[in-house]
């Protein structure tokens, strides 16, 4: 019945009746380790980078010198700040952007039929990712406050993350507490997800031209095409998303932008951060760290389905295939 949504169907060179239910359980469950291990390994990372854009005057001696001020500060256990809504909330976001972003992609797919999926694949990469990402804020969202929160103040950093989320809404209110930073998460995350998925498959797939076909190459290799096209889209994806990402650093910061609503608030912060500085200060630790993390989470993601039993769903060109 599927099938009939497409024109070419009956010689189409996707076999739709791979893609059920169990796929895309599949591909959310490889989505949501993929990025709680990512994300949780850096969350060191995460800790100095907060800091750096909550503080810049305090901790001005970049990446290396900020750790070094953490640890003399602190000790050693404040690089985990954080680290149980990390994990958490990464999953959970990780679960609805990989498995929602393969759903909508092989649907497309399908309604499109070959040839025009073939032709506006970029385009419907984008629809996918940003449709995918926007229904995984919604649940990262009360994770990525409680985390900033925690990092931003020693107090809730002492509460676990059910303690933590509980003090946010005892003091500002589920909406408030949880939410107030939703925009500018989606202003950071749609952009920086779309950069990820659309870049990480055109080079992907630029490099296969280069090397080999996909079905003649070795694991190795996949995995290796993996990591690279993983770091192009990453280090691309933060550029993209870097003033976004300081702005909500601020906002879920208290009492940062003084009063009024979110956007009044950011507009103040923006204001007073400057272009400049909100485009560059963290940029290169968050090329680094993003970098990592998708190479980390592709590398992952497309070892993971083959475990599992499943070929990744890609794109072909029906003019080349046989």
């Amino acid at each position: 019945p599927s099938a009939a949504m497409s024109p070419t169907a009956s010689g189409s060179c996707y076999d739709f009746s791979t893609y059920t239910g169990t796929y895309f359980l599949k591909g959310a469950l490889a989505g949501g380790v993929c990025c709680s291990i990512t994300h949780g390994a850096a969350c060191p990372l995460d800790v100095v980078k907060t800091r750096i854009q909550l503080d810049p005057a305090t901790y001005n001696k970049g990446m290396l010198g900020g750790f070094r001020q953490v640890i003399a500060a602190e000790g050693a256990a404040a690089l985990a700040t954080g680290l149980g809504p990390t994990a958490g909330g990464y999953f959970v976001q990780g679960w609805f952007k990989f498995g929602g972003f393969e759903f909508l992609k092989v649907n497309l797919a399908k309604s499109y039929g070959d040839q025009a999926a073939w032709d506006k694949r970029f385009m419907l990469n984008t629809i996918s990712a940003a449709g995918a990402e926007f229904v995984a804020d919604i649940f990262l969202c009360p994770f990525e406050a409680t985390r900033i929160r925690q990092v931003s103040d020693p107090a809730m950093a002492k509460l676990s993350l059910p303690g933590a989320a509980q003090a946010i809404v005892a003091q500002n209110g589920l909406i408030g507490g949880f939410y107030s930073g939703f925009i500018p998460m989606l202003f950071k995350q749609i952009p920086y997800t779309i950069a990820k998925f659309v870049v990480q498959d055109f080079a992907a797939e630029a490099i296969y031209q280069v090397v080999a076909p996909k079905r003649d190459v070795s694991g190795a290799t996949k995995f290796g095409i993996s990591l690279t096209s993983g770091v192009i889209a990453g280090v691309t994806a933060a550029i993209i998303s870097h003033p976004a990402d300081t702005l909500l650093s601020k906002i879920n910061k208290a009492g940062e932008g003084g009063e009024g609503n979110m956007f009044v608030r950011m507009g103040r912060i923006a204001s007073s951060i400057g272009i400049k500085n909100l485009c560059l200060v963290g940029l290169p630790a968050r090329c680094v760290m993003i970098g990592g993390i998708t190479a980390g989470q592709f590398g992952i993601f497309d070892s993971m389905l083959p475990a599992l039993g499943v070929e990744k769903f890609h794109w072909h060109n029906p003019a080349s295939h046989h």
